[in-house]
């Protein structure tokens, strides 16, 4: 199956410029409208699919995203490896700003967001024990550190609700617990991603330590700014360097992203909801069919 490279965008990654033979469409999906258009291009000789998460202009909030359009529509299109930028805080002293994380594992703390493509009348159950695909982690980690920035592999994302900060007391226990940043996208936008089959890599862009810092100030959005400028221009070397080096077939995700579905779905045919299945004719059409 022929690889495709899909880039999510997150605080400051609004565009990228320089893909060649650039072009734009906004794809509709039966869930409602992704948060805006698809951008298609190439760097080299690597096909790229673009969707910046929050829209023009960021007009929605971590809460507002409608995170199944977004990802029913990048598989719509041939989208098979998802790269998911994104500003995060820190618990850990050597996570500085500036620093780049691919983390390994992630900790759900939403509660009001649509988490799953499936429900009643088409019951699903993935196996999402290893949330990112390594290999795809591994790439993003190498086309860093070929662009000169700092990133560590592994560790845990804990995802908050938001749109609120932590409260110092929030952020105190999640560093007791041992997290290692803190964000308010990646869930449920891994969860879809690996029910639609697509390998699912987090790069996480450090741009404040949080409120548990004490030498530090509290975070706001006029710190996150700063550093966000300085990341999206690194955050843009990593997409070259990685699209540079990018398979043209796609490869098999050691944790079975590829083919999540295979043995998840437990309704029975003759139970299924016909409207529910239509719905998923993108994402689990192969199995469904």
């Amino acid at each position: 199956m022929k690889a495709r490279l899909g880039v999510i965008g997150g605080s400051g990654l609004y565009d990228l410029p320089g893909l060649e033979d650039r072009r734009e469409e906004m794809v509709q999906t039966p869930w409602g409208q992704p948060s805006a258009a698809l951008r298609f291009g190439r760097i080299g000789t690597t096909e790229l699919v673009f969707l910046p998460r929050h829209g023009e202009g960021h007009r929605l909030s971590p809460d507002g995203i409608n995170y199944r359009a977004n990802i029913d529509a990048l598989k719509r299109v041939g989208v098979t490896d998802i790269v998911s930028f994104s500003a995060v805080g820190s618990y850990k002293e050597d996570l500085a700003p500036g620093v780049f994380v691919v983390p390994d594992q992630l900790v759900d703390r939403t509660f009001s967001r649509e988490s799953s493509f499936f429900g009643n009348g088409c019951v699903a159950h993935v196996a999402f024990g290893d949330p990112f695909g390594p290999r795809l982690s591994r790439r993003v980690a190498e086309a860093a550190r070929r662009a000169g920035i700092t990133i560590r592999e592994g560790g845990t994302a804990v995802c908050m609700e938001g749109p609120q900060f932590s409260t110092r007391a929030e952020s105190l226990f999640y560093k007791g617990l041992g997290y290692d940043i803190i964000g308010m996208t990646s869930m449920p936008e891994a969860k879809l991603a690996r029910e639609a089959e697509i390998t699912y890599s987090m790069c996480a862009m450090v741009t404040d330590f949080d409120c548990w810092h004490p030498d530090h100030a509290n975070v706001s959005v006029e710190l996150v700014i700063h550093q966000v400028h300085e990341n999206t221009l690194a955050a843009r070397r990593v997409l070259a360097e990685l699209a540079a080096d990018f398979p043209a077939e796609r490869e098999e995700c050691p944790v079975g992203s590829h083919r999540a579905l295979d043995f998840a779905i437990i309704t029975a045919p003759e139970a299924r909801d016909p409207v529910l299945v239509a719905k998923l004719d993108a994402v689990a059409g192969r199995v469904l069919r």
